[in-house]
């Protein structure tokens, strides 16, 4: 997989971060024959389909260990694209430094939150301070153009050789199972009917504002034996006045007793967003 500013657009697949992020890592596991393009930001590489420029955008969702990605749930209702499969990658973060550094000398070390967060007690038993960054693969190009061998950085083994640093060390997660679960988003919603294999259906929803709201709500899958995998709330806005609901079920509408069960939330719900439905992935891999 390589990247291009030249690449017709069916070729594409946008993410967020440097090349060697572990979107770029998933990227290449999913779509093997894409190449990538590299974004700034989750609002950047999501533009970056929307404006016809990726077909896809492969989008992290959430984490083993550190739980969801912040702003995602808010981004994907009104990016106007559609989740058309999912993607687990196993999260395996390397120490990195640059080639005449020594682990004796490293006094602090930088990544994104999520995977400082992985690492936090491996980090505090070899005394080094974390230091925030934007994504883990930019916390290694930034380091490979310092000059400090004090500092290293988190990131995949895939970055280590994209800029020249030296693995430190491997497996620096706290957690063995660590993996982070990944969206592909495009602007073509997927026929359900189509597809073959188990399928899952995401969406959000706000509750009217009634007493048992919630419980009325979400009621019908229970009773229609709808199998509810996640469930999460946030707040769209900064009121705290409502509350948006993330869910992922088992199935879709074009099955008799899902469509039941969507029917009830609709008659319940004050909004319902459909954001797809696709095939299930198994996470695999997972030690």
């Amino acid at each position: 997989m390589q990247t291009s500013m030249h690449k017709d657009v069916d070729t594409l697949i946008a993410f967020q971060g440097e090349l060697g992020a572990y979107s770029h890592m998933a990227c290449h596991a999913k779509f093997p024959d894409m190449d990538v393009l590299p974004c700034p930001s989750f609002d950047d590489a999501l533009a970056a389909v929307v404006k016809g420029a990726a077909k896809y955008a492969m989008i992290p969702i959430e984490n083993s260990t550190a739980g969801r990605v912040a702003d995602i749930h808010m981004l994907l209702p009104g990016s106007g694209l559609f989740i058309i499969g999912e993607h687990f990658e196993v999260i395996r973060h390397c120490l990195l430094a640059r080639k005449n550094a020594e682990e004796k000398d490293l006094t602090s070390v930088k990544s994104h939150v999520q995977a400082l967060g992985q690492c936090r007690k491996t980090l505090r038993g070899m005394n080094l301070t974390p230091l925030p960054f934007a994504d883990t693969a930019g916390a290694a190009k930034h380091l490979s153009e310092s000059g400090y061998n004090n500092v290293a950085a988190i990131a995949s083994e895939l970055a280590a050789d994209v800029y020249d640093l030296k693995v430190i060390r491997k497996d620096l997660q706290d957690e063995g199972h660590n993996t982070t679960r990944f969206v592909v988003l495009s602007k073509q919603q997927l026929d359900a009917n189509t597809l073959t294999g188990r399928t899952m259906t995401s969406f959000t929803f706000e509750v009217r504002n009634i007493p048992a709201a919630l419980y009325k709500a979400l009621g019908g899958f229970a009773t229609n034996g709808v199998n509810m995998t996640k469930l999460e709330s946030y707040y769209e806005s900064d009121s705290f006045m409502a509350s948006e609901f993330y869910v992922d079920i088992e199935g879709h509408e074009g099955e008799a007793h899902v469509a039941r069960a969507m029917e009830e939330l609709r008659f319940h719900a004050k909004r319902v967003r459909i954001l797809g439905t696709y095939v299930q992935e198994r996470a695999r891999n997972i030690r």
